[in-house]
C-alpha cells in the first residue's frame, strides 16, 4: 500500500537531504512537489491544501533554518503532520457499554461490508475473547444472508437464524433481543447496501440506528475507489453519523488517497483496514506506523506483532536446533517459505522494513515475488518424503516427475536445489562459528542470493540488505523465527 506516494515523496526528500542548508525557495519547491504527489495519490484537494499550509508554516521557520540537518527536519515535520492527518492515535472498536453492544455496519454494495463484519467478529472473538453474534439485515439480497451464515460457520461466530418476510428493522430488533437472552457481548448488524447512495438506503439505516442505538456505526469503504470512497464517507457522516471507518482492499491501493483523506473529511478515525481476502487479513490502523511506511521508515513494530501472531514457537525452536547442527533439508526450507506466506508474503514483509524500498524495486524487476515463493513451495510439496530428506535422490527422471506435479520445469527445480545447498552451507558455517552467536557475523555482510535464483535469471547477482536484515550469503528468503536473516521475534505458543 502507498507504493506510488512513497516513491514520489522518497525522491523529493532524497534531494532535500543532499543539501547542506535549505533556503525558503528550496522548501517551497519541495512543497510543490509534495502537493503534486498527494494529488496524484487521489488525496482530497482541500485536505492537500490544509496539509501543505501547515507543513510550510513550520518548514520555513527557525525550526528548520537553525537545524543541523535541515533536510531531515523537513521530513520530520511532514511525518508529524501525516500522523495528525491520519488521526494521531490508533482506535479500536468501542466495547465499553452494557452488553450486548450493538455495532452497525454500513456502506455501499460491493465495498466488502459482509466480509469485514465477519473479520471483525472473528477478531473480537479470538483476540478480545468476546461472545459475538452476527445478523444480516439485507432483505433484498438473500445471497448476502447466506454469505454471512457461511462466514459464521468458517469463523466459529454465531449468526442469527434467517426468517422469511421480515423487514430489516424487525431483524435488527430480533437480533438485539436474542443477544440479550442468550448472553452475547456483541451483536454485529450487517446492513444492506446499494450501488449508489439513495434516500431509501439512508432512511432504512436511520430507522435501524434509532431503534438499536449502536455504540459503533462503522462505514465500510473500498480504498481502491479513492475519491468515491471519500464522498461516500462524507454523505454517511452527514446523514447517519459515523463513529469509525473500515477501509477494505488496502493491500491493492498503491495510492492511498482514501486513507489520507478520510479522517480529515469525516472527523472520525479509521479503525481497521482489510489487507486481503482471508478472514485474518485485518490490521488495526496505527497512524504513526502508516506515516512511517509512507515515508520509507518501515513499520517494525507491526512486523514483530505479526510474527508473534503467526510464528509457532515450537516449530521455530525445532528449526533453530536443526540449523545449529548443520541440518537443513527441503522440509525445513518449505517451513520457512510457509512462514513468509503466513506473515503476509514477501511484499508485505519488505514494506514493513525501514530503508528497503530500493531493494524491493530490484526484487520486483527481477520477478522475485510471492508467486515465485508459491512455485518453490509447490516444487517441494511435489516431492516424496525421502526426496525431501535426501535431495541427492533427485535424478533426471524424478525431476521430470516433480516438474510435472508442480507445474514447473526441471530448470526451476535445479535452481531451488542449488539455493537449498547454499542455505545448507550457510547453516553449517554458522554452526562452526558458534551456533546462534555466529549469526550476527553472517548477517553483517550478508545479502540475498541473486534475484535470478528465485526468478529464473542468471545467478551471481547479489542484492545486499541493510546490516542485520539480510539472509546471509546465499540465504535465499529472509529467515523467520531466528536463523536465516531476521532477528528473533516473540512467537505464539
Amino acid at each position: 500500500m502507498f507504493e506510488s506516494l512513497s516513491d514520489r515523496l522518497g525522491e523529493v526528500f532524497d534531494r532535500l537531504k543532499r543539501r547542506g542548508a535549505l533556503k525558503e525557495d528550496d522548501v517551497n519547491a519541495a512543497m510543490r512537489e509534495v502537493r503534486v504527489a498527494l494529488l496524484e495519490a487521489d488525496v482530497a484537494l482541500d485536505v492537500v491544501k490544509d496539509f501543505i499550509d501547515r507543513v510550510r508554516e513550520r518548514a520555513v521557520g527557525q525550526e528548520v533554518i537553525r537545524s543541523v540537518t535541515p533536510g531531515q527536519q523537513v521530513i520530520k515535520i511532514v511525518h508529524d503532520n501525516l500522523i495528525e492527518m491520519l488521526g494521531t492515535e490508533a482506535a479500536w472498536i468501542e466495547l465499553n457499554a452494557v452488553p450486548p453492544v450493538p455495532i452497525l455496519m454500513v456502506g455501499l454494495q460491493g465495498g466488502g461490508k459482509t466480509t469485514s463484519t465477519a473479520k471483525i467478529a472473528a477478531r473480537l472473538t479470538n483476540r478480545d475473547k468476546k461472545k459475538v453474534m452476527m445478523a444480516s439485515l439485507d432483505v433484498t439480497r438473500p445471497a448476502a444472508r447466506e454469505q454471512l451464515r457461511i462466514l459464521g460457520e468458517q469463523t466459529g461466530v454465531a449468526t442469527l437464524p434467517m426468517a422469511d418476510g421480515e423487514s430489516a428493522l424487525s431483524i435488527a430488533k430480533r437480533a438485539m433481543t436474542a443477544g440479550r437472552l442468550q448472553g452475547f457481548d456483541v451483536v454485529m448488524l450487517d446492513t444492506a447496501g446499494r450501488i449508489s447512495i439513495d434516500q431509501g438506503l439512508m432512511d432504512e439505516v436511520r430507522q435501524i440506528r434509532d431503534a438499536v442505538n449502536p455504540v459503533e456505526t462503522l462505514l465500510v469503504a473500498d480504498a481502491m475507489t479513492g475519491q468515491d470512497a471519500v464522498n461516500t464517507a462524507r454523505n454517511f457522516q452527514e446523514q447517519i453519523g459515523l463513529s469509525g471507518i473500515v477501509l477494505t482492499r488496502m493491500d491493492g491501493d498503491a495510492r492511498g488517497g482514501a486513507a489520507l483523506s478520510m479522517r480529515a473529511v469525516t472527523g472520525v478515525p479509521i479503525k481497521v483496514v482489510g489487507t486481503g481476502e482471508k478472514i485474518d487479513a485485518l490490521e488495526d490502523f496505527h497512524p504513526e506506523r502508516v506515516a512511517g511506511r509512507i515515508l520509507g521508515m518501515g513499520d517494525v513494530v507491526s512486523l514483530v506483532e505479526k510474527a508473534a501472531e503467526t510464528i509457532e514457537v515450537e516449530e521455530a525452536e525445532r528449526l533453530a536446533a536443526r540449523m545449529q547442527k548443520g541440518q537443513f533439508d527441503l522440509d525445513d526450507m518449505l517451513s520457512q517459505l510457509q512462514q513468509v506466506s503466513k506473515m503476509g508474503g514477501l511484499g508485505g514483509l519488505m514494506g514493513m522494513l525501514p530503508g528497503v524500498s530500493k531493494l524491493q524495486k530490484q526484487m520486483d524487476n527481477a520477478g522475485v515475488d510471492d508467486k515465485a515463493i508459491k512455485r518453490q513451495a509447490a516444487i517441494i510439496q511435489s516431492m516424496t518424503k525421502k526426496e525431501r530428506k535426501n535431495p541427492k535422490l533427485l535424478n533426471a527422471s524424478r525431476k521430470r516427475r516433480v516438474a510435472s506435479g508442480s507445474g514447473t520445469s526441471p530448470a526451476e527445480i535445479n535452481r531451488l536445489l542449488k539455493q537449498h545447498l547454499e542455505m545448507g552451507r550457510m547453516m553449517k558455517q554458522m554452526g562452526k562459528m558458534g551456533g546462534m552467536k555466529g549469526l550476527g557475523a553472517l548477517l553483517g555482510g550478508g545479502g540475498m542470493p541473486s534475484p535470478g535464483d528465485l526468478a529464473g535469471g542468471a545467478p551471481g547477482q547479489q542484492m545486499q540488505l541493510p546490516r542485520g536484515l539480510g539472509g546471509g550469503p546465499g540465504g535465499g528468503l529472509p529467515g523467520l523465527g531466528g536463523p536465516g536473516g531476521f532477528p528473533r521475534f516473540p512467537t505464539k505458543r
